[in-house]
């Protein structure tokens, strides 16, 4: 592990309830890196995600974040310790406004930082045009940057980002994977679960192939791109 490791799962085994999900899973994100995660459906990609962020059984191995074990630790323990999530689906408070939403993603501040709402609305202009919106009533584009803006409301080192582009329009996915970029550009690191492999392994700096709830591949994304093995097994040729 390099020094400036940021997250080393190391051994991991997790699921929900009985049912274990994750065997022996490693990987490792560096400060300011940026890795994807790939693999079919039901691999458990999404899996490591939450159990990172504590919302699974954790059953054995090691989640450490900026050399602090963090695994069994609550998910509002974890979010101080500088991690932000964004889930798959339902991210967002529908019924709160855009502005709502940015604000519960800091409410573990005893008040919000008029910098921070502005720094999101730097970053998603079309959030302060609508921040009186209800985030119910926004497009899935929308809604997604809504839920990355709150994530990002505590400046976190580190981003989870559960499949962003699922169920977007194809011409939204682009735009979305430049944010991603952009994001990562000034300093977060990100680790990604995402459908779209091939363009998420275009962009990422690593990535990894997960199966049955272990580690198949890892190695850079150009790499994983150009292995004809890998292209054959899980990115359709």
């Amino acid at each position: 592990m390099a020094a400036n490791g940021l997250l080393t799962v190391s051994d991991l085994d997790a699921g929900y309830g009985d049912l274990q999900i994750l065997d022996s899973v490693d990987l490792d994100v560096d400060d300011g890196e940026y890795v994807t995660i790939v693999g079919p459906n039901g691999a458990g990609k999404s899996t490591v995600m939450k159990t990172v962020f504590g919302l699974t059984t954790y059953m054995g191995g090691s989640v450490e974040f900026d050399g602090e074990e963090i695994s069994g630790l609550r998910p509002d323990q974890i979010i101080r310790k500088g991690v932000g999530y964004v889930p798959q689906s339902n991210n967002v408070f529908g019924s709160l406004s855009v502005r709502e939403n940015l604000e519960m993603g800091a409410y573990i501040l005893d008040s919000i930082p008029a910098e921070r709402i502005q720094a999101v609305y730097d970053r998603f202009p079309v959030l302060e045009e609508r921040a009186g919106q209800t985030a119910g009533s926004m497009s899935g584009g929308q809604q997604q940057m809504v839920a990355m803006g709150r994530a990002l409301m505590l400046d976190p080192d580190l981003l989870l980002l559960d499949e962003p582009s699922a169920g977007l329009a194809p011409d939204l996915v682009d735009d979305l994977f430049d944010r991603v970029d952009q994001i990562n550009d000034d300093g977060t690191a990100i680790l990604m679960v995402e459908q779209n492999a091939k363009e998420a392994l275009r962009r990422c700096d690593r990535g990894y192939v997960l199966v049955q709830g272990q580690n198949r591949h890892e190695d850079s994304g150009e790499a994983l791109l150009a292995d004809q093995q890998v292209r054959e097994d899980f990115l359709g040729g």
